[in-house]
């Protein structure tokens, strides 16, 4: 990299939804799949440029579901292009230029749906492919693994991971630990998988005056952490963050076509001096990293590198304006002294310090206390107990194979960290529990039968092998 740049910058984003196809539409489940893809996923596809991203096996099982394409389609023509179509023909006239605003963006995104055949998946491969984005690997259902109880659960998640990832876009390097959930000993297992670097957030072992290096953190069984730089992501993952400027869209204020008329402030929503903020915004973040980088190689001597981790998500979903400021972020980068790379980018040109690798989540208070405490305790140890009853069930060796697959299936879906974040935060009624004990009773009636009923979960894990359940 040209030596006269302050330092690096990897930005991550980790693209994720909770296992939500055929389980409900509005106002809960296959709605959040179909958002996410058309506000974030395509938006953010088109631009991208030096990043790394993660496609998490549910999520792409999901979007791989035969009849999926035909849906998504279907539901961004006639309920997104359309409401706001609508809107810019019948709504207030101070409201019809975000109505129009929003027509244009959602036939945008059909284009781009007609383009590539509606196969998301495929438009992320395309982007691999082309050299825009890195791909990491992630765990098949997005288990917070340190509650995963057993080696053989942790090793039956990141196999099923792995797989899925291999067959979509070839064999992965770098694998996102879920909810960023770390302990010691993690990296042994993905030492087994030949997994070369992993994301961390240890910004809770560290106090103010703290000044830990910008570099990777070697770890004794090879697997490099690259630590998230949670003072940078602040500037966008809080409640003062970015998203939350008033003149930004407001998530929840939809007009009766679903259309988002107005403003954060509560007035009408101006599309063009939106677009002008996040602009304004992307070239602040790119001074401040800037300025960090700057200072971290006066202090060290050498070039740092700054990771800032966010869902993808949130640019375009919740946050309307955000594939505009990423947009912007990247063409401004190099005009500020920073190098935009990968993180494999990272791993080759960046030497990996040695610090303590301690136990940590990007979850509240930086621990697990999000999927395990007192609100869902229940949710926690009915997994735990699941697991090792499919443990004994297998192990007896008196399952058949299409039995012993729908079971693992089930538990894998139970062990998602969604439910428990959606109950303990009330974002969705009872959606999140009612989704874990209808899994854990699907296991359960799984494992009763001699041949498994018809699963709902048409397309989760289809690489799984039980093999990690049977190694010794």
């Amino acid at each position: 990299m040209p030596d006269e740049t302050h330092g690096d910058l990897a930005i991550v984003l980790h693209s994720h939804m909770p296992y939500v196809e055929g389980f409900g539409t509005y106002p809960f489940g296959e709605e959040w799949l179909f958002d996410a893809a058309c506000r974030s996923y395509l938006p953010i596809l088109e631009v991208a440029d030096r990043l790394t991203m993660t496609v998490t096996p549910v999520l792409a099982d999901q979007l791989e579901d035969p009849g999926v394409a035909a849906r998504l389609r279907e539901f961004v023509a006639r309920h997104r292009l359309g409401g706001a179509e609508i809107d810019a023909r019948d709504a207030a006239a101070e409201l019809q230029p975000a109505a129009r605003a929003w027509a244009e963006r959602y036939a945008r995104v059909v284009d781009r749906l007609d383009s590539c055949e509606g196969n998301v998946v495929s438009a992320f491969a395309a982007a691999q492919d082309e050299g825009r984005i890195a791909l990491m690997a992630s765990a098949a259902s997005h288990a917070v693994l340190p509650l995963v109880a057993t080696e053989a659960g942790r090793r039956l998640q990141i196999d099923a991971g792995l797989r899925s990832h291999r067959r979509r876009f070839g064999p992965a390097a770098g694998f996102w630990l879920p909810e960023c959930a770390y302990e010691p000993g993690l990296e042994r297992l993905l030492a087994e998988r030949s997994i070369s670097y992993f994301c961390s957030d240890q910004s809770a072992a560290q106090s103010a005056a703290d000044d830990p290096p910008l570099a990777p953190i070697a770890t004794a069984a090879g697997p490099v952490a690259m630590p998230i730089d949670w003072p940078t992501v602040r500037r966008v993952w809080s409640w003062d963050g970015y998203p939350s400027d008033p003149v930004y869209a407001e998530h929840h204020s939809r007009s009766q076509q679903g259309t988002h008329l107005w403003s954060i402030a509560k007035q009408p929503y101006d599309p063009g001096a939106a677009a002008a903020r996040a602009r304004e915004q992307a070239a602040e973040f790119a001074a401040a990293v800037a300025e960090r980088l700057a200072a971290h190689r006066e202090r060290r001597g050498h070039r740092g590198l700054l990771v800032f981790a966010i869902d993808t998500e949130l640019l375009g979903d919740w946050w309307s304006e955000g594939p505009i400021w990423l947009a912007e972020l990247l063409s401004i980068a190099a005009d500020h002294g920073i190098s935009l790379v990968t993180l494999p980018q990272a791993l080759a040109e960046h030497d990996a310090a040695e610090r303590a690798l301690l136990p940590s989540s990007w979850g509240e208070n930086k621990d697990l206390s999000t999927w395990d405490s007192p609100e869902v305790s229940d949710l926690a140890w009915a997994s735990r107990r699941l697991e090792l009853r499919l443990l004994r069930a297998v192990a007896g060796n008196g399952l058949s194979q299409p039995v012993a697959e729908r079971a693992t299936r089930e538990l894998l879906a139970c062990q998602a960290s969604d439910w428990a974040f959606i109950d303990k935060h009330g974002q969705a009624g009872d959606y999140g529990f009612q989704r874990a004990v209808n899994h854990a009773a699907a296991m359960l009636d799984a494992l009763d039968c001699d041949e498994p009923p018809s699963p709902r979960m048409r397309n989760l894990a289809p690489d799984l092998s039980l093999v990690p359940l049977l190694e010794p």
